[in-house]
């Protein structure tokens, strides 16, 4: 799992910015260190101005023994001709969960090799090769070895405080494989050949100095391909989300980001999934912002974009929210990537619950029996009952759902008989036997059955419907009522 933050710094209005914002970043360190899993990856993005302070509360929260690098990513080519020093670089500070798993696992987190440098001038039918050191730092008894060039007869011993690569009889098989040259004319010390087929299969360790994965100048780039015009400012790269994306290793992991704005994260997971077949998934987290209040309050260089924001959304019929901006990017990039028809995404927005509360200490009791006649809260909608009751049971929200009409009722078959749940009106002991089919036919195990308890037509019905599905194999605690 991978968790993504892109953080804006603290405002120099207040005399308390520093403490406003870390209590701003607090909670939200502490849900993400929560959140993660075992093998998980956290990354915060921010400027220097924070940097120092996030990295205090990043270390007391995942623990110092966790923190992985400090990465500067070139975020900007261009200068500050107004600066004293033009900044040019963000802070990526980088956590695991567990520093343990990454050390039993280290290859996991490794970023592909981009074959730079690789070449075949003696023709090997292993394919390209770049020549490596044959040296290693530290003094290893058993790697110390005189090696004679066989084109010169020259004698060659490690440095002084080094050792060769590996011992003697490993030299000799390596050079009895051709994996052995002594330089490119063939008169220099040992190296060893490193072919290109092994350097794509291992990868390549991560520096902390990111210049390769494109700028803000990309991202807005990218931006202007897929909306037509700016309609954000500053927008990450999705080149610098895949190196990311890559860090974090599974290839069928969530992606998590908490402040998303332009939805990069999002294309840079479709992206990855397109190219190395992997089923990665995505979780975008974003406020939903204002554009019309933003462009109220902001300055005059921020007021070209959101108005071309605005104009963009009420081309294509949306409310002015930045979140909308971010939705509309991922569909863009779906079209763009050309991905197959089954890729999408789902948007939820937080809500208070669509069950109503039993008050245990009402003032009138008749009014709260009254109330609870119909114990959804006024407005819910089905689906949205049956998504809350996902979540309440720890299912994922990307299952699929079918509906079945039974009469005034309907029967939501999630994840192909993993969890029915029963809504409706006139509720009878009908929806058993459909029920029982879809397990059937579905050849579903261990199915939880969720039933509304005031909507059918008496006790009766109810108590029957219980009683066939436990009979078909269903156990009374998988039978739940609300």
């Amino acid at each position: 799992m991978v968790i993504y933050l892109t953080v804006d710094c603290a405002q120099l209005e207040s005399g308390r910015y520093h403490t406003d914002w870390l209590n701003m970043m607090y909670p939200r360190l502490k849900l993400d260190y929560n959140l993660l899993t075992e093998d998980g990856v956290f990354f915060v993005n921010l400027s220097d101005a924070e940097a120092f302070n996030m990295k205090k509360i990043a270390d007391e929260i995942f623990g110092e023994k966790n923190f992985l690098a400090d990465i500067a990513w070139n975020s900007t080519k261009s200068v500050t001709n107004k600066a004293i020093i033009s900044g040019s670089v963000t802070h990526t500070l980088v956590y695991f969960k567990s520093m343990d798993y990454f050390v039993k696992n280290r290859n996991e987190f490794r970023i592909p090799d981009d074959g730079e440098g690789f070449s075949n001038p003696d023709n090997d039918p292993r394919g390209p090769w770049k020549a490596d050191p044959f040296q290693v730092g530290g003094v290893r008894p058993n790697q110390l070895y005189e090696i004679v060039n066989p084109n010169t007869g020259v004698s060659y011993y490690p440095n002084e405080g080094s050792s060769w690569k590996n011992e003697y009889s490993r030299f000799v098989e390596l050079m009895n494989d051709n994996r052995i040259v002594f330089g490119t004319t063939g008169e220099s010390g040992p190296q060893r050949k490193r072919f290109l087929f092994e350097a794509l299969e291992r990868g390549k360790v991560s520096k902390t100095l990111w210049d390769d994965v494109g700028t803000t100048t990309n991202g807005t780039a990218r931006i202007k391909r897929l909306f037509g015009d700016t309609v954000f400012s500053n927008p990450k790269p999705v080149q610098l989300l895949e190196r990311i994306i890559e860090l974090g290793g599974s290839r069928d992991g969530i992606v998590l980001d908490f402040f998303s704005g332009s939805a990069t994260t999002a294309e840079a997971v479709l992206k990855k999934n397109k190219e190395d077949g992997g089923n990665r998934k995505f979780i975008l987290v974003q406020l939903p912002e204002n554009l019309d209040d933003s462009l109220k309050t902001s300055d005059n260089d921020a007021k070209p974009v959101l108005k071309t924001a605005i104009k963009y959304l009420d081309k294509i019929n949306r409310p002015h929210f930045l979140t909308e901006v971010g939705e509309e990017r991922i569909r863009l990039a779906i079209k763009d990537l050309e991905l197959d028809s089954n890729v999408g995404f789902k948007v939820f927005e937080l809500s208070k619950s669509n069950i109503k509360k039993w008050n245990a200490e009402p003032k009138d009791l008749n009014e709260q029996f009254e109330l609870l006649a119909n114990n959804f809260e006024e407005g819910s909608k089905s689906i949205d009952v049956v998504y809350e009751i996902m979540l309440k049971q720890g299912l994922d929200l990307t299952y699929p759902i079918r509906e079945i009409k039974v009469g005034d009722a309907v029967v939501y078959d999630i994840a192909f008989g993993a969890m029915f749940v029963v809504l409706g009106d006139k509720i009878t002991s009908e929806v058993a036997g459909h029920i029982m089919k879809q397990i059937a036919d579905e050849e579903a195990e261990n199915s939880v059955v969720v039933l509304q308890d005031e909507k059918f037509i008496n006790d009766s019905e109810k108590l029957n419907t219980i009683e066939q599905l436990n009979a078909s194999g269903i156990q009374y605690n998988d039978i739940l009522s609300i």
